[in-house]
């Protein structure tokens, strides 16, 4: 009969939990990352004049814009205060990026569908911010 010592039971005890307690991290990191990249928090809608929409990054080329809501201050004759709201365009809405590239041209005043998601990545887009559908509205 063999027996182990001590020592070699509490080693590979150790190792045992230690490769657990690995991959429970790693499961984690990643779940957590899933989330971040797909998970959306926020739907919604902005209106507004689009003042600039522009592809720009040196490594990663992406899409961005500014939207121009104005907002009314709470005296009468008080002009219109300026809110600039930034976002972003995923590289394959290419109708969304055409359609902002018309109304910025135009000047019309638009509604804006947007999804927020948790986190910003370099190669997605500077903000949380995506542009989904754009509606022109009639004037």
């Amino acid at each position: 009969m063999q027996y182990q010592t001590f020592g070699a039971r509490v080693a590979r005890t150790t190792k045992r939990a230690l490769k657990i307690a690995v991959t429970a991290v790693v499961i984690l990191a990643i779940a957590f990352l899933c989330v971040a990249y797909w998970g959306v928090y926020d739907e919604g809608v902005r209106a507004g004049t689009v003042l600039r929409i522009s592809k720009k990054g040196m490594i990663f080329k992406t899409y961005e814009g500014q939207l121009n809501v104005q907002t009314f201050g709470s005296f009468k004759g008080v002009n219109p205060i300026m809110e600039a709201f930034d976002f972003s365009v995923s590289a394959s809405d290419e109708s969304v990026i055409r359609e902002l590239l018309a109304v910025s041209l135009s000047g019309e005043r638009v509604n804006l569908h947007y999804i927020s998601r948790y986190a910003a990545f370099p190669w997605r887009g500077d903000t949380k911010y995506f542009i989904v559908k754009v509606e022109r509205v009639a004037q």
